[in-house]
């Protein structure tokens, strides 16, 4: 059994009028919710059991989606009274996780269609891996990722200052969609924290973090911007 875990919790404020009243994932695509997209991509893997953690507006998820049972899937609900950061909320559940040896974790305004299972079997493959990140090309971001043959990340910066941009060595940059080893669990506090910032500069000094790159679509909806685009795609028949 393999679980997922979908991060939203967030309050989309770079959205401004657009998540005034809906949690950013619960945006519409076609006739559907961002999320329900995610949701159906993941079955599509064979992967039915999700946690997704709620602070916004959680209310809007949990009546949509209920239990899960509508698409096929049996989903947990985590809420957190404060956001909790995005590996703050794999800690609050890490009993549910602790039961399975591998699970993903997945931002609520990525869109994509990357083949989940060819990314687990990856990670599975590394056997000193205790994470992999999904990464992808792209002269400017706000995160630095450098990795060598064997696809291991030897350097990881995330928000780094035009200094840094200036002597990176490539262009890859974080994704934000995750597989760990339930060893992950043991590394993350208790209370806020966050992956890029606390979590990945462990995983450095273990040589256990590595990347896979992204061979499918993927938009992260982090401004109206680059939803207009996700609906523009949409239409098109770009993104399923």
């Amino acid at each position: 059994m393999t679980y997922a875990m979908i991060l939203c919790a967030g309050f989309g404020t770079r959205l401004n009028e657009l998540t005034k009243n809906s949690p950013k994932p619960m945006l519409k695509l076609g006739d559907k919710p961002i999320l329900e997209y995610t949701i159906e991509h993941l079955k599509r893997h064979g992967i039915k059991d999700i946690i997704i953690n709620l602070h916004y507006l959680a209310d809007h998820i949990t009546s949509h989606f209920k239990d899960g049972s509508s698409l096929g899937v049996n989903i947990i609900y985590s809420y957190e009274e404060y956001p909790l950061g995005t590996s703050g909320a794999v800690k609050k559940v890490q009993n549910i996780l602790s039961e399975t040896d591998n699970f993903l974790i997945l931002y609520g305004d990525v869109v994509t269609n990357q083949n989940y299972t060819e990314f687990i079997n990856f990670h599975k493959s590394k056997t000193n891996a205790v994470g992999t990140i999904i990464i992808h090309e792209r002269d400017k971001s706000n995160s630095i990722v450098e990795i060598d043959t064997d696809n291991k990340i030897l350097k990881f910066l995330e928000r780094p200052v035009e200094s840094e941009l200036e002597l990176k060595k490539q262009n890859w940059v974080n994704s934000g969609l995750y597989c760990f080893n339930k060893e992950i669990l043991n590394l993350i506090p208790d209370g806020i924290s966050d992956f890029p910032k606390d979590i990945f500069p462990k995983l450095l000094q273990t040589e256990s973090l590595y990347g896979f790159p992204l061979n499918g679509y993927r938009c992260a909806v982090d401004s109206s911007e680059r939803y207009f685009m996700l609906q523009s795609d949409y239409n098109n028949g770009i993104v399923f």
